[in-house]
């Protein structure tokens, strides 16, 4: 009960900020970004757009890669308009495609910027079943795999940037307390939903690829500090955006149910708020392998905690990309871990 108030109320926690603070409020004190390139997916609306133009405000060179270049044009426009000095360079990447975000990598290598920030926002809630041209189940392949790949394959470059420039680079991933719905063998359930469109559930797909976005960050911080590299990854919770409500309401009782939901939505600068908080903020050097919600440090699920279990799913997310992820589901099905 504690907690919801003071989620309600907005009530600062031990970073110094709260559910009801802005992405423009918690960068404010995060210096001049010029030198700092930033990669966010997923920017073209939304959270991952105010993510882009807060930054942006702030000096940060940003790729926006999308699938609809038109959107990315428009959103480009917009931030381009309200700060005329922005320096936003807008590609082509379709995160469920695997061949799609090779040749992303490939074109951002070629034009030779440094790598400091990572934001893997983009995800996708696929009510109908449905399989990407790798075989993978359309939830997980574009909120979870073309993210790993994504990562694996800039890693590099972010770990040479940081040791060229002395500057922390930082990768943060969007996940969402949904994570914690999921339930069950994380393998086995992959394995089925890249098989069969039968009893398919929309939304436990969905908890399963935000869990997968926590195991990433786990074991990705295991691999970064092994390497001892000046490069950290964490994972975030925006919080639920506040949305226009459609549904009639009639009569006291219901206006006064959806009055009381609409104060636990967030507006969009403020979902924004921890992940321009992650990874920006002067506190958060040197923390890595964390999960933070409205810009405070916070648990995971039991699940999302298991190292173990973060272990399997990169080995066979591994496994996906050096056998063909159109083979992935019959890897998953035959190999014993």
């Amino acid at each position: 009960m504690l907690e919801t108030i003071k989620y309600l109320i907005g009530s600062a926690g031990p970073s110094g900020f709260g559910s009801k603070s802005t992405a423009e409020q918690v960068t404010e004190t995060c210096g001049d970004l010029r030198s700092i390139t930033a990669i966010i997916t997923g920017g073209t609306s939304g959270i991952g757009a105010e993510t882009a133009r807060v930054l942006a405000k702030r000096g940060a060179r940003v790729i926006l890669p999308a699938r609809s270049m038109k959107n990315a044009e428009e959103t480009r426009g917009r931030i381009v308009t309200e700060c005329p000095e922005a320096e936003i360079i807008v590609m082509a990447l379709d995160l469920s495609s695997v061949n799609s975000v090779t040749n992303f990598v490939t074109r951002f290598h070629s034009i030779g910027f440094p790598l400091n920030l990572l934001i893997n926002n983009a995800g996708k809630f696929a009510e109908e079943h449905a399989i990407s041209e790798d075989g993978v189940e359309m939830t997980f392949a574009t909120n979870y795999l073309g993210h790993f790949v994504l990562t694996k394959m800039l890693m590099k470059k972010m770990v040479e940037t940081a040791k060229e420039t002395g500057i922390e680079g930082r990768i943060v991933n969007v996940s969402s307390a949904i994570h914690g719905w999921f339930t069950g063998d994380v393998i086995s359930y992959l394995a089925h939903i890249c098989r069969n469109k039968s009893e398919y559930d929309a939304t436990r797909a969905y908890a399963l690829s935000k869990l997968a976005n926590v195991f990433h960050t786990n074991e990705l911080a295991r691999r970064l500090k092994e390497m001892d590299a000046n490069v950290t990854v964490n994972c975030v919770h925006p919080g639920v955006v506040r949305t226009r409500l459609t549904r009639e309401r009639e009569g006291f009782l219901t206006d006064l149910v959806f009055f009381l939901a609409s104060k636990l939505l967030k507006t969009i600068p403020q979902a924004a708020a921890t992940t321009c908080y992650v990874a920006t903020h002067p506190r958060l050097v040197n923390v890595s392998g964390k999960y933070f919600a409205d810009c405070n440090e916070t648990s995971t699920s039991k699940l999302g905690s298991n190292i173990t279990e973060a272990s399997r799913l990169w080995a066979v997310s591994e496994l996906m990309i050096s056998k063909g992820p159109k083979a992935a589901f019959d890897l998953i099905n035959n190999l014993e871990f």
